[in-house]
């Protein structure tokens, strides 16, 4: 009588094996970084790509998949590739910023990512964390539910992803040597592209322009990411209403918008009814500019809407963009944003942490020539968290330092808070505060510690809006406001009850915001700005998380094929 209930148990068991490997896949993929001659503004250049697409391969998983991307480099650069968003639990070595979680694959070497997606859901995206690399090497990286589960709203009819990139006619890793050398700010894109082509409004552009086919009275969810390198965007389509679903993998309540505004890294889900006219409609994209006197490519890329039937000849219907520097418009859209249900927010904090960040001068070294110091007044282009320019070492990378106990790499002494206090967002800084100091600093977390960060822009050389991106973890953004964050005023303000989960935010010009999250990966996460200009001069930091209690909160041990600097 018990060798029944016995096998019968086992049965289940192994069902239940057998229905979990049907379930969750794990999909291969090879990446090949090469040179592929690209024509874009009339003009023929050898960009670094994936595979010989420009942008790269659209890869598309469902939540529970299992990546393996064997990324091979066939360029004359080091690269590494970074999976925008993805939580990464206990595979930090798989996260790619170079030197950061590896050292970079060299020419001629490869490198396996292995990853799980694990509770996510929408739209991410992959790029290159090497250099300027990511200017050409980016693609999209779709999450669907897992199968059995669907969308919280009505399965669009189709899905498109658009994903906003940068292009520069010169070798964009050229570009930011000459910066480096000079001190001076790189120069700027000569377009802005949706789907790696600039759009009609270029020269040499017309028949490539992005078209996007609808049927009259159907939904599309677009799938929207702000590749560019170093410019937040705002996008809209013409007589057409967007409902914004998502945004960074994760559901948001519905809302409906006729412009969106897109920090460097962040993505926005959105549907959109084919409920006009059938005619061919432009998509646009265009700066925000939230900086004072800083140059920037005020161009506008296009891609149309197309309903069938429709003559491809007819003119498309011209888009209304805001004003570059519309600040009121930016700061409307990002207070829409709320989960779709009520989500559990770190209520009790055990680490209250206050950042500035900023921009700042170094003072020119007496052995530099004049022309290596061409930024302000004769100074260098610099940034800094909390008056530290993060230095990325160059013979180990921070978590091989960490896992291997190699002194000498990077300290823990990253400061809780500024080091001086100071009027943040006024107009009269002291030029002492103008300097910051150069390290590789960290910040040592405890497992399962909860996190409240204020992210403090500082009119240090002049304030702007910030993309500020957390590798390795999703946070809520419970507040952001103008001004000087102001806790005696300000908490009152926090939203507990259905803050955004993301993982880029965008903190206001002249602003702040704070985000909370529990540190429950363990690793060295960085934490940088999205503008690839502010991490190059060193607007970043990063977390080094312990491991917890047992193999679930610990981290996995080094991949055999982990790349050696």
């Amino acid at each position: 009588m018990t060798a029944l209930p016995t096998f019968s148990c086992l049965f289940f068991f192994c069902s239940l094996l057998s229905a979990s490997s049907i379930i969750a896949k794990v999909q291969h993929h090879n990446f090949v970084i090469q040179e592929t001659p690209v024509k874009r503004l009339c003009k023929t250049r050898n960009a670094i790509t994936v595979n010989g697409m420009f942008p790269g391969p659209t890869l598309e998983v469902n939540d529970g998949d299992t990546l393996e991307v064997k990324v091979l480099n066939r360029a004359r650069y080091n690269i590494t590739i970074h999976w925008h968003g993805v939580r990464q639990m206990r595979t930090g070595w798989a996260d790619g910023p170079e030197f950061v979680t590896q050292c970079p694959i060299r020419p001629g070497k490869s490198y396996t990512y292995r990853f799980t997606i694990q509770g996510q859901e929408g739209t991410l995206w992959w790029h290159a964390h090497s250099s300027w690399l990511r200017a050409t090497v980016y693609g999209a990286l779709i999450i669907h539910p897992a199968p059995g589960s669907s969308f919280p709203f009505p399965k669009p009819d189709r899905q498109t992803a658009l994903v906003l990139g940068e292009w520069w006619n010169a070798n964009p890793v050229d570009v930011i040597n000459q910066a480096t050398r000079t001190g001076a700010a790189p120069n700027i894109s000569d377009a802005y592209t949706i789907n790696g082509q600039p759009g009609d409004l270029y020269n040499c552009s017309n028949k490539e322009t992005v078209v996007v086919p609808v049927k009259s009275g159907d939904t599309s969810l677009l799938r929207v990411i702000n590749a560019a390198l170093n410019q937040p965007l705002f996008f809209t389509v013409a007589n057409h209403k967007l409902t914004v679903v998502g945004a960074d993998a994760s559901y948001l309540k519905p809302f409906t918008t006729k412009v969106l505004m897109l920090g460097p890294g962040q993505t926005t889900d959105v549907l959109l009814t084919a409920d006009q006219p059938p005619k061919r409609y432009y998509i646009a994209a265009r700066a925000y500019q939230s900086a004072q006197n800083a140059p920037f490519d005020n161009t506008t890329t296009t891609a149309i809407l197309h309903y069938r039937n429709t003559s491809k000849t007819s003119p498309p219907i011209a888009a209304s963009l805001p004003a570059f520097n519309d600040t009121n418009t930016v700061t409307s859209f990002s207070r829409k944003f709320k989960s779709l249900r009520n989500v559990v927010v770190p209520k009790t904090i055990d680490e209250n942490l206050f950042f500035t960040i900023g921009l700042g001068l170094d003072n020119c070294p007496k052995n530099f020539a004049k022309n290596r110091c061409q930024g302000l007044n004769g100074t260098r282009f610099t940034a800094s968290m909390n008056n530290v320019s993060f230095v990325l070492p160059s013979n180990f990378s921070l978590l091989q330092a960490h896992s291997n106990g190699i002194p000498g790499v990077f300290t823990t002494d990253f400061p809780a808070k500024p080091p001086v206090k100071f009027d943040y967002t006024g107009n009269n800084i002291s030029r002492g505060l103008f300097q910051p100091v150069k390290g590789t600093k960290l910040y040592k977390l405890k497992y399962g510690t909860r996190v409240q960060i204020v992210l403090q822009d500082t009119n240090i050389v002049t304030s702007e809006n910030h993309p500020i991106h957390l590798h390795g973890y999703d946070f809520y953004i419970v507040a952001e406001g103008f001004g000087n964050f102001n806790p005696k005023k300000d908490n009152s303000k926090f939203n507990l009850v259905d803050p955004p989960l993301r993982n880029t935010v965008a903190v206001p010009v002249n602003g702040w915001a704070v985000i909370r999250f529990v540190a429950d990966n363990p690793g060295v996460w960085l934490m940088h700005c999205h503008l690839d200009v502010h991490i190059k001069w060193g607007l970043g930091m990063a977390f080094l998380v312990e491991n917890g209690v047992g193999e679930l909160e610990t981290l996995e041990a080094v991949p055999h094929d982990l790349p050696v600097c």
